[in-house]
């Protein structure tokens, strides 16, 4: 018992012993760890008085140097004669200067790079446009000859002391020219729906046979109608061949009139559509409405055949017709501004003036061809009819001048 006594009493002796030697351990790691901290607070104490004393001289310098450089202004000002304000100020305003200049100068290059490159693009647009639109100019005269199967035939349709021929040319509005040339008589007028009309009325009525005032007034007056629903066909035609859509029916007439329309030698319609389809393909190329362009390129000279004479030129008279029968703005002014004669309100306006193709004055050829046709109607009209007793010219009548 005793012994056993002993051995536990040594075994918690030993267990003690080696609680005290970690306890002794532990209290020496934190006395260590304690001084490390007493030296790093030390340490950072130090460093913060040594940070104040380099901030406190950095704000001595910073104060020097501010001073300094007052003294330094100063000084700049009285040499100057400036102050630092007005010296900014005048700075600022040689700066702006300069610049300005400058600005100028890249911007004058660069306008007369881009008219150089608009000019050589326009040429480019123009060239294209009439290569893909190229059309037939068909030419008109000032008279029709009409062919007969025999000179006998002048005398029916010259009639007694001349009164068949006087009423178809007060029914028609057209000369006839009966000289001696073979079995044909000569049409003159500057109107070419005036001639055709007399043309076909002379053609019914010789196939006819019956030659007479009433006759006459008859047909012609037939003929006139019928010639109107042709001019009509003519323009629905016309428009639809052209991809135009919702025109007027007075401006579709008007399309078909010019058909029997010359002017400088080219046919108005075809004229007209040549420059409708140049408008398109400039339009489209200038990323403009296509559409509208080539509308107003065939209604551009709608003011040339106009049912009642005016004051006006016809590219006024073509915009005001244009603007009765519901146009677009943009195709009014187009219309009217085609010669310079109104101002230019939209932007399709210059392109189209630029598009329309220029008609020069008559050639002198075709000046000599119509003074010497006035000179024949002047001097060698005569009607001379036939018969097996009696030939006898009658005075010369009046032909329409070329002047």
């Amino acid at each position: 018992m005793k012994s056993e006594h002993e051995k536990e009493t040594m075994q918690r002796n030993q267990k003690l012993s080696e609680s005290e030697n970690r306890i002794k351990q532990k209290e020496q790691s934190l006395n260590q760890k304690n001084e490390q901290m007493q030296k790093q607070v030390t340490e950072n104490e130090a460093i913060k008085e040594n940070l104040a004393r380099q901030i406190e001289l950095v704000n001595i310098k910073r104060s020097e140097l501010e001073k300094h450089q007052e003294e330094h202004i100063r000084r700049l000002e009285k040499v100057a004669g400036l102050t630092a304000e007005e010296a900014r100020n005048q700075l600022v305003e040689s700066l702006k200067e300069e610049a300005r200049t400058q600005a100028l100068s890249h911007i004058q290059e660069i306008i007369e790079d881009a008219k150089s490159k608009a000019n050589k693009e326009a040429k480019k647009i123009i060239i294209q446009s009439i290569q893909r639109t190229a059309a037939e100019q068909t030419i008109e005269n000032a008279i029709t000859v009409f062919n007969l199967e025999s000179d006998e035939i002048k005398g029916q349709i010259i009639g007694r002391e001349g009164r068949n021929i006087r009423a178809i040319e007060a029914a028609t509005g057209v000369d006839l020219i009966v000289d001696d040339t073979p079995e044909a008589i000569v049409l003159s007028s500057f109107d070419p729906l005036r001639r055709e009309i007399a043309r076909l009325s002379l053609q019914r009525l010789v196939q006819d046979g019956r030659i007479h005032p009433a006759r006459i007034e008859e047909v012609v007056e037939k003929t006139k109608r019928q010639l109107e629903e042709q001019v009509m066909e003519i323009g629905e035609r016309t428009v639809i061949e052209l991809g135009i859509h919702g025109l007027h029916k007075e401006l579709v007439r008007m399309v078909g009139k010019m058909r029997f329309r010359s002017s400088y030698g080219q046919n108005l319609l075809m004229h007209s559509k040549e420059t409708a389809n140049l408008c398109a393909v400039m339009a489209a190329e200038l990323g403009l409405n296509p559409k509208l362009a080539k509308r107003a390129g065939l209604l551009h000279d709608i003011g040339k055949v106009p049912d009642e004479e005016s004051e006006l030129s016809h590219a006024l008279l073509g915009a005001k017709l244009a603007e009765k029968y519901g146009e677009h703005p943009a195709i009014v002014n187009a219309i009217g501004a085609h010669h310079d004669e109104m101002e230019m309100s939209y932007v399709i306006s210059p392109s189209f003036r630029h598009a329309t193709p220029s008609q020069a004055p008559v050639p002198a050829p075709a000046a000599r061809s119509c003074r010497a046709t006035s000179s024949v109607s002047k001097t060698s009209r005569t009607w001379r009819w036939h018969t097996t007793a009696l030939r006898k010219p009658t005075p010369s009548r009046r032909a329409v001048s070329c002047a």
